[in-house]
């Protein structure tokens, strides 16, 4: 398990206004835990998170989604923020290392490729992306600021096979893509 799974790249993290809501996994969040958000990582992941500015280590276990903000990798608790010294500056280039916890390779991915406020725009882009015979999903999302409409697509058994599908539906439709786990 240790060593399957090493990312680099932005973290971020969260608190107010995020704090007492639900987390993608069901939980109620709370910021002076040690958890964070990933978009591709397993629920119950535990992950080493290294700021390589300062060399500050801790450790958080998976239980929501996201970030879903482009060239971000984690979203942190404000604990763990705290922990490696990133909560003044606001993001941080850290290092991902998965040291415990399910396996991060196996499971199912799709692209989410819109998030919507209006039902009716995700529903648009539904029968859009059927017209070119994908599987397409709508997923609603409560955020803090109000209810989303995440249009996801495809069901595909790896993360590599996912990125190939949001390469693929970049080039062809000039949109912002996220790959995601589908968490069952």
């Amino acid at each position: 398990m240790p060593g399957e799974y090493v990312e680099e790249g932005v973290a971020s993290w969260y608190g107010v206004p995020f704090n007492g809501r639900r987390t993608s996994n069901g939980e109620i969040y709370d910021m002076h835990e040690f958890t964070a958000a990933h978009r591709t990582l397993p629920f119950n992941a535990v992950v080493r998170v290294t700021n390589l500015r300062n060399g500050k280590q801790t450790q958080v276990r998976i239980n929501d989604r996201g970030p879903f903000v482009a060239d971000r990798v984690i979203d942190l608790s404000l604990s763990a923020a705290e922990a490696i010294e990133m909560v003044g500056p606001g993001t941080a280039q850290v290092r991902l290392e998965v040291i415990a916890g399910p396996s991060s390779v196996t499971g199912f991915f799709a692209v989410q490729i819109g998030a919507f406020r209006e039902q009716e725009n995700a529903q648009r882009l539904k029968v859009e992306m059927e017209s070119r015979n994908l599987p397409v999903s709508i997923v609603t999302y409560d955020s803090p600021s109000g209810l989303f409409y995440r249009v996801r697509v495809g069901r595909v058994p790896t993360e590599a096979d996912a990125n190939q599908l949001a390469g693929q539906l970049r080039s062809t439709g000039q949109m912002t893509t996220f790959v995601v786990r589908l968490d069952e």
